[in-house]
């Protein structure tokens, strides 16, 4: 049956239909109905979401999908919904595939909408406004679970690797799950000179042979460390490659890439989470040359990550997901440094690619509820957040920023070398079988570093013990072999004194010979130990090295200005009798410069320091220390040891610090080039659907330009592959009469078709109908700062107008590859 002109409405039909087609008699005197209300009806649907539902599902009972339109005495094929303005969101458009890159510009537009409409409606009803203080209050929510999470874990992972570093040289036999130190706190039968000796705590020689000392125990001991330390760490790198593999390294570079835009699909996810948190500990207490501190901003990120799907506002927004993740990894460094402003300063200057003043603000309050939480189950029982918490209390005088600044050069120099052996070394593993094996690997790396480690006191006990005793001040209450200094009434004897402004005694010579030994073994099993299948952080291995570097160095200048107090330099500020030079400052200071050699951080790692220690005025000596090391090190190159490790795998990151200095135009990096095929592009609405999908199953874009026509080439708009993939889906799915033949437009309107073709689909809700463009002649330093800037994913060229290319931001980076003499073929990812 057909509804005429006259029977919808005797004055003339509405403009836009004259004549449809339907199935049931019924629906003519209900549309007619609707036509005749005219406005109201259009205020109806805009306001309305439950009309908008009923009158939708009217529609689809009343004519199906077949319906003509004619105009006059033409027939033109109808490609136009009765309904089109009402159409839902597609489901799945606006999303990404894994290893791609957001589009910033399109998630920042996606959320000013949701707000828009979260205002527009919060003055309706309580239950709106409801809404709305929960949208608002659901960002400081998230970082403080992050907060709470990150604290939590962190106390556990200190307290369960300290028990298992101890486990590997005995057992306390009242409570096995107390580590050494704990142990001894309730016995009355240690001294001071062997405070860590008490009859609870029993060596594995004297539980398995009963004799604590002697050639055979020794043998044992060592045989039960090796052993330990293989089992921690065969374990760690099977729980790793069973069950995730995204649980190894640091995860600070992929951090940095997912925080630049970049989608790694489960690297935050909850299998992450617990597998990275369980193997950290086993790592850690391996004794591999490794920290926990890189690692643990990791298992923030995952946390934030996991929160974020807790609310839609972070959930369905990639953009808003990565301030999140900002939060979270200074939450990540609070917990790991005890360093709440430097975790603020570290996520701003290190790994955040967006930071909005909101997200300073709350990363600020996440470290602050982390920090909290920690101090709160104080692992470490000294009241403190870090383990090596140090005080001095002699200034530092102006002559010592010789022997800082020469610190400063030995980390730029230390950085330098290690970021080059160890990408060499990782690129190796890469390229050859042995790193198709990596249970092999860590479990020789871990014999090696047990064997060699044992012997020595400084190599075997945990790295974070190591930089303690190092950057402590020797006092009365100290018995390390470091402050054996001589008396100066009886040379011969040894003891601990409250000045250490004298002659330096046997026992700190030895020490100086162990702790030369433990450098070099330092330096050789980091290089090969980072990038191993385990959790491996860099800044405690790293700050180890400077700190032995430091302490050396230290008591070096101490013994020159006792020998030598005559002399003109240390004449002027030292006095005879009182102490003069801080050996642990240097310690402090050698370990700044070697952290920042490596990672070419400047601003947050003084502050980090400074918080980790206590040392508030000692901020000039650090600030000299690391800004040499960063100098001495750019001198050999640019990138810290996490940019590089990001270039070695491929990812599309473009870094904000590195400068574009050449002189290229856009037409000489944009795609194709002159060898290459046309560029792929669609029309607006020329394409059947069979077309579409052989563009799409012959090329492997992410994207096309939509042009008016072959000829004019003149741009409407950019559709992205899987737009427009999922649509497709959606329409055969969810449609009638879709099929291969079916015209595909872009445009507001259908195009005239013949009567008898195929309901056509549109896709104008897919396009973009602003993409961003700049013509053949900019300069490519505009364009770099463009994709920075706005975190692009893609940029159109154009010459008067007419479309000739495209720059992706895979183009940018491998055109900065070979302008650097690179591989621009290491830019694998999109």
């Amino acid at each position: 049956m057909r509804c005429s002109s006259q029977q919808m409405d005797g004055r003339g039909f509405h403009p836009m239909f004259i004549l449809i087609s339907f199935r049931k008699p019924a629906a003519c005197a209900v549309l007619r109905s609707v036509f005749l209300m005219g406005p109201i009806m259009e205020q109806i649907f805009s306001a309305s979401e439950l009309t908008h539902t009923v009158l939708k599902h009217f529609f689809r009972w009343s004519w199906g999908s077949n319906y003509v339109m004619s105009n006059g005495g033409g027939v033109m094929s109808s490609t136009t919904h009765l309904l089109d303005f009402l159409e839902e969101p597609i489901p799945g458009v606006g999303t990404y595939d894994d290893f791609h890159t957001i589009d910033w510009v399109r998630e920042k537009c996606k959320d000013r909408e949701r707000h828009r409409k979260i205002n527009a409606k919060k003055k309706e009803s309580a239950w709106e406004f409801t809404k709305s203080l929960y949208d608002a209050w659901s960002g400081w929510l998230v970082v403080t679970l992050t907060g709470l999470a990150s604290g939590a874990l962190a106390g556990l992972i200190d307290i369960a690797a300290d028990w298992l570093n101890d486990i590997k040289e005995g057992v306390c036999l009242n409570a096995m799950w107390f580590n050494h130190e704990q142990c001894c706190w309730g016995s009355n039968e240690t001294t001071f000179a062997e405070r860590d000796k008490c009859p609870q705590w029993k060596s594995w020689a004297g539980l398995i042979l009963g004799q604590e000392e002697g050639p055979g125990s020794y043998i044992m001991n060592y045989f039960m460390y090796i052993y330990w330390a293989l089992s921690f760490a065969f374990l760690a790198v099977l729980l790793v490659k069973v069950f995730a593999p995204y649980a190894c390294g640091s995860g600070i570079p992929e951090i940095k890439t997912i925080l630049s835009g970049f989608i790694i699909r489960g690297y935050l996810g909850k299998w992450t989470l617990l597998i990275k948190t369980v193997t950290l500990v086993l790592a850690v207490a391996s004794g591999l040359s490794l920290g926990k501190e890189g690692p643990l901003v990791h298992v923030a990120c995952c946390c934030g990550n996991i929160f974020s799907y807790l609310f839609p506002k972070y959930s369905k927004n990639e953009a808003k997901k990565r301030e999140v993740l900002s939060a979270a990894s200074a939450a990540g460094v609070s917990v790991a440094f005890g360093a709440p402003i430097g975790g603020v300063l570290f996520s701003l200057e290190e790994v955040s690619y967006y930071f909005p003043l909101k997200t300073l603000w709350r990363s600020f309050f996440a470290a602050l509820v982390a920090a909290f939480v920690l101090r709160s189950i104080n692992p470490f029982g000294n009241s403190r957040l870090v383990l090596f918490y140090v005080e001095y209390h002699t200034p530092w005088y102006l002559f010592e920023l010789i022997p800082f600044i020469l610190l400063g050069v030995f980390g730029g120099l230390w950085g330098a070398f290690f970021i080059k052996a160890n990408i060499a070394w990782c690129r190796r593993r890469k390229s050859t079988r042995f790193g198709k094996y990596p249970i092999l690997e860590v479990i020789f790396v871990a014999a090696i570093t047990a064997v060699v480690a044992f012997p020595n006191p400084y190599t075997r006990q945990n790295t974070s013990e190591l930089i303690k005793e190092l950057f402590t001040d020797c006092g009365p209450l100290e018995s390390s072999q470091l402050c054996q200094y001589r008396s100066q009434m009886n040379g011969s004897k040894a003891f601990v004194d409250a000045s250490p402004n004298k002659p330096a005694g046997p026992g700190v010579y030895a020490a100086i010979w162990q702790l030369c030994l433990a450098l070099i073994f330092k330096i050789i099993m980091t290089i090969f130990t980072f990038g191993l299948k385990v959790p491996a952080g860099l800044f405690i291995p790293s700050m180890a090295i400077g700190a032995i570097a430091g302490r050396i160095v230290g008591i070096a200048v101490e013994q020159l200005a006792y020998y030598h107090h005559d002399w003109l330099v240390f004449r002027e500020w030292c006095e005879v009798g009182t102490d003069c030079i801080t050996p642990g400052l240097y310690a402090m200071v050698g370990a700044a410069a070697c952290l920042g050699g490596v990672t070419r951080m400047t601003v947050s790692l003084v502050v980090i320091v400074f918080e980790l220690t206590g040392g508030l005025e000692y901020i000039v000596p650090l600030m000299a220390a690391v800004m040499t090391s960063k100098w001495v090190g750019d001198a050999f190159g640019r990138e810290g040891i996490y940019e590089s490790h990001i270039r070695l795998n491929g990812y599309p990151f473009l870094d904000a610090k590195e400068e574009f200095t050449h002189t290229t135009l856009a037409r000489e990096v944009m795609r194709p080039r002159r060898s290459d095929p046309p560029l792929a592009v669609l029309t607006q609405d020329d394409l059947t659907v069979e077309e579409l999908q052989g563009i799409i199953n012959e090329t492997s874009y992410n994207g096309f330009p939509v042009i008016v026509s072959k000829e004019s080439q003149r741009l409407v708009g950019f559709a992205l592959r899987r737009d427009i993939t999922i649509a497709i889906e959606n329409a055969r799915r969810k449609q009638e009469g879709i099929l291969l033949t079916s015209r595909v437009y872009f445009t507001q309107h259908a195009p005239t078709l013949p009567a008898d073709s195929p309901r056509p689909l549109k896709l104008r809700s897919i396009l973009d109908m602003s993409p961003f463009t700049v013509t053949d002649h900019t300069p490519m330093e505009i364009v770099v700062d463009i994709f920075r800037k706005l975190g692009l994913r893609q940029c159109l060229v154009t010459h008067n107008g007419r479309l000739l290319g495209i720059i992706t931001k895979k183009d940018i980076l491998r055109h900065m590859a070979q302008m650097a003499n690179q591989d621009p073929d290491n830019i694998m990812f999109n």
